[in-house]
């Protein structure tokens, strides 16, 4: 079994790669002009953020894929996790690509968007279902062993049978939409998904999962370096190439340890800010009338006079309480 201390080197090696890298790619980005453009109905301490290097992204992939490839215990498994991350990282580099180099505002139409991503789910999804010993089990939180409630049995696991790929499915693009839409403030999404890769670094050490725990802790380390350039004020910023390679990390390594039903609850402020979105959206076509100052969730809080630092901080807080339950969650 791995020791904590490979864990250890593999999140300060990450770390250091990203360090390395940034310095390498930033001016790169900077001299391609792919600059952020700022949407003018967002808050309005947002616009000095405009012309930006976006497309940061590239360095957190680079970095998982350097510091994964490097440490020795490559499997299937992290070759799957490594594909889907990059998979993913693409659809995003090709929507940055039409957004900030082409100058086309909308990039990617969003059918077009959801029909990579359930292409690459799909795969996943089929992989998993036919290579891991839990088929098209998943492990449900806060069971152990199997739980009476009444007359009802809860098992530990429970198999889905068919629906198991359109679940996986649905998993996956929400998390990774989820995702997306937390990557809104200076290190909001890194410093989320940090934590929450950590967590799964540390479960997937503690069940025998080497090669998983290693990426996991690739991620937390590729997310702490990125923060040395996205943090407030940001020199560069992720951009869809690194929200959605990220989202997709987080929703494959927990699709490989069938725990996906730990993402909600883990990953609770990327559905927080989904959530907003849908709310705000439904209750303005019901309605006329926003739940909402603004959405995503971040920027509500914004509007509500806390600075963007403050709402950074106590997201980070919540996540790692989150991951904290999580760890109770999977006992």
């Amino acid at each position: 079994m791995m020791q904590h201390k490979q864990l250890i080197y593999t999140i300060i090696i990450g770390f250091a790669i990203t360090l390395i890298l940034g310095p390498l790619v930033i001016p790169y980005l900077k001299r391609l002009k792919v600059g952020q453009t700022i949407r003018e109905e967002g808050p309005q301490s947002h616009l000095s953020k405009s012309g930006t290097p976006t497309i940061g992204g590239i360095i957190i992939i680079l970095s998982i894929l350097i510091t994964s490839v490097t440490a020795g215990v490559m499997n299937r498994d992290l070759i799957v996790a490594l594909l889907a991350t990059v998979a993913f990282g693409i659809i995003g580099f090709i929507d940055d690509f039409i957004k900030v180099v082409l100058k086309r505002s909308l990039g990617l139409r969003a059918y077009q968007k959801i029909i990579l991503q359930m292409m690459v789910a799909i795969m996943l999804a089929i992989y998993q279902s036919n290579v891991s010993s839990a088929g098209t089990r998943i492990l449900i939180p806060f069971v152990d062993g199997s739980f009476n409630l009444g007359n009802i049995v809860i098992p530990q696991y429970l198999d889905l049978g068919i629906l198991y790929i359109p679940f996986i499915v649905f998993v996956v693009i929400a998390t990774v939409n989820s995702a997306n839409l937390t990557d809104g403030l200076d290190g909001l999404a890194a410093g989320v998904t940090l934590v929450i890769a950590a967590f799964f670094s540390l479960i997937a050490l503690n069940w025998g999962q080497p090669s998983l725990a290693i990426f996991a802790g690739a991620v937390t380390g590729a997310c702490l370096g990125f923060l040395r350039f996205n943090s407030y004020p940001a020199q560069v910023f992720m951009g869809d190439t690194g929200s959605l390679a990220l989202g997709g990390a987080i929703a494959t390594v927990a699709i490989l340890m069938n725990v996906s039903l730990i993402i909600p609850i883990v990953g609770g402020i990327y559905f927080a800010e989904s959530l907003s979105v849908i709310l705000q959206v439904a209750s303005y076509k019901l309605t006329g009338k926003r739940i909402f100052k603004m959405s995503p969730l971040h920027h509500h809080f914004e509007l509500s006079g806390w600075p963007e630092t403050r709402v950074v901080i106590v997201f980070w807080i919540v996540t790692v309480i989150l991951c904290l339950v999580g760890i109770i969650a999977l006992g």
